[in-house]
């Protein structure tokens, strides 16, 4: 009898423990990414490397589960939408181009030193966001004067290549881009973040890197659903309990995200 289990055993197809365990991490990983703007390649990305998948392919495959990500996101606070469209034009005119050129040359880039220069950049961005108590509780509506504005358009365009050749962070950068820009909320701010850089870049930089090599298909109807459900949950979430704890989400995944890329930026140079 305990034969005849173990050659069940060692012949049954673990695929539906693999799709569970990856919706698992896909959905929980999505939740805080709906809160805090951004992150959910922080585990999302490893899960999808640690069950086999090539890092490309796994690139591809989560930034195309990101796009439900923000389709789940928008779909729950779309009102927030309603007065930022001219920024919205803005963010995809300039950064769709950056998001282009860092998917085409993500091969030819030494990913060791994008993973310590944002891994930095995101602890600063969190000691920043705790130093500032006031940061990103309010929201107002300031007009950028010329200089301003293409100040703004320039930082779009460089983190859309990061966001073309990197998993982790880019929403984030975004997120607090425009909170200090345009004196956004972090409610306001993320819900901008999910429409343009988790649908428009994402889809986009997951159609260059799918040219790499195919996309697992059943991983990734998987990785879709967790995420929709994950990004609708979270930004429920963030609705109810409002900016203090989106702020608190949004610090939390800062540094959660800047050890993790710093420790892959020193696993790399070692």
């Amino acid at each position: 009898m305990l034969y005849l289990l173990t050659i069940l055993l060692g012949d049954f197809d673990h695929s539906l423990f693999k799709s569970i365990y990856i919706f698992l991490i896909s959905f929980f990983s999505n939740t805080f990414s709906a809160i805090s703007g951004g992150g959910a390649g922080l585990l999302q990305l490893p899960a999808l490397i640690l069950s086999g998948v090539p890092y490309y392919q796994a690139l591809a495959s989560h930034k195309l589960a990101t796009v439900a990500l923000g389709l789940g996101g928008s779909l729950r606070n779309y009102k927030s939408l309603g007065n930022d469209i001219g920024v919205a034009w803005q963010i995809l005119i300039f950064g769709l181009p950056g998001v282009i050129l860092g998917a085409s040359v993500v091969d030819h880039i030494s990913e060791k030193y994008l993973y310590l220069i944002l891994g930095i950049i995101s602890i600063l961005l969190a000691f920043y966001s705790f130093l500032k108590p006031d940061l990103g509780l309010s929201s107002g509506n300031k007009k950028l004067n010329f200089d301003n504005n293409i100040r703004f358009l320039i930082f779009i365009f460089l983190i859309g290549i990061l966001n073309g050749s990197i998993s982790s962070g880019t929403g984030l950068l975004v997120t607090i881009l425009l909170i200090k820009t345009f004196e956004m909320d972090f409610l306001r701010a993320i819900s901008m973040t999910f429409f343009t850089v988790g649908i428009f870049w994402n889809f986009v930089g997951a159609v260059f890197l799918a040219r790499i090599g195919s996309v697992p298909v059943n991983l990734l109807i998987v990785l879709i659903i967790g995420s929709f459900t994950g990004g609708f949950f979270g930004a429920h979430l963030s609705k109810l309990n409002g900016n203090v704890l989106i702020k608190k989400t949004f610090i939390t995944v800062c540094i959660l995200v800047g050890i993790s890329l710093l420790i892959k930026s020193i696993k790399s140079f070692l």
